[in-house]
């Protein structure tokens, strides 16, 4: 499949960046192809396959002109892509998957190709598939964060800030107390917020089949702090097989245990920084109009506070 071939925007990303940006989104959508096609020609790139679409970006399956088998990512410039670039090239493949080149006006990204068809949740021993996961965060936070990504110890101001108005909004007596509970947890905590390079999204859908190593990790949101603020999307991996178990708690602690022990945590930090975490996607979901705590969050906090 060559270069002249065009290039197709999914219409799932279309949609989702009509929808999360509006006419800006719209713009970037109708623009997309021709930016894809310029620059496959300016980084003598071939085409290896059909366009997917991540969660907010164009991949395009590439090959590079000395036949290294690559993937081009197309994304809207934002804040959270000048994070996963300083990511990026700071963990410079260490774990991660790497950057081979960058186009700082468009935030497009020529990566290293992975194994797409293959997560990690496709492995079925649940405890080999969070030890695959915890040893490769425990090499991701044993980084310290450079300048220019966000600090924990401002987005866990922010949070608080946000607390007693988000609690009117909790329709259940329960969920308002266990929302005040994760809060109290963040302020113990928000005196010592960590230095290290978090990952922020590392579940088992994050974690992709390669050939330089087993498995590697890939879309980081890069944030300074404490490691214990990147254990949830670990935690809620694959959470409808948790619960097709009927024994949620045990599996939460048993990841709880594994996530802790290859990060080397004292266990009470670590459950206080996971509480902050729930509370920060609490927050963010009644912003979005819910009224009630997610059934997850709720199951995860009781795993780890009834110990």
């Amino acid at each position: 499949m060559g270069r002249s071939h065009a290039v197709e925007v999914p219409q799932s990303l279309a949609s989702s960046y009509a929808s999360g940006f509006g006419e800006e989104g719209r713009a970037w959508i109708a623009a997309l192809p021709a930016l894809a096609e310029d620059l496959l020609d300016r980084w003598e790139l071939t085409r290896d396959g059909s366009a997917s679409a991540g969660q907010a970006s164009l991949v395009l399956p590439v090959l590079r002109a000395d036949g290294v088998r690559a993937v081009l990512r197309l994304q809207l410039p934002r804040e959270e892509t000048t994070a996963a670039l300083i990511g990026l090239r700071t963990w410079n493949g260490m774990g991660m998957v790497r950057l081979l080149d960058h186009d700082p006006e468009t935030s497009t990204m020529l990566l290293e190709r992975l194994d797409g068809a293959r997560t990690l949740a496709s492995m079925q021993n649940d405890d080999m598939a969070m030890g695959v996961l915890a040893e490769l965060l425990s090499r991701l936070v044993s980084v310290p964060a450079p300048q220019g990504l966000r600090r924990l110890g401002g987005i866990a101001a922010e949070m608080l800030a946000q607390v007693p108005q988000a609690v009117t909004a909790l329709a259940d007596p329960v969920d308002q107390q266990r929302l005040r509970g994760w809060a109290s947890a963040v302020a113990e905590l928000m005196g010592e917020p960590g230095d290290r390079m978090l990952h922020w999204d590392l579940h088992y859908d994050n974690v992709l089949a390669a050939e330089r190593e087993p498995w590697l990790a890939i879309d980081p949101e890069p944030l300074a702090g404490d490691p214990g603020f990147d254990f949830w999307p670990a935690l809620d991996s694959r959470w409808d097989d948790v619960v097709a178990k009927g024994d949620t708690l045990r599996v939460v602690r048993r990841r709880f245990d594994l996530l802790t022990e290859a990060l080397g945590l004292e266990r009470p930090r670590a459950t206080g920084w996971t509480l902050g975490r729930l509370l920060q996607n609490s927050l963010w979901d009644i912003a979005d109009g819910r009224t009630g705590l997610a059934p997850p969050a709720v199951a995860i906090a009781q795993a780890l506070s009834n110990r």
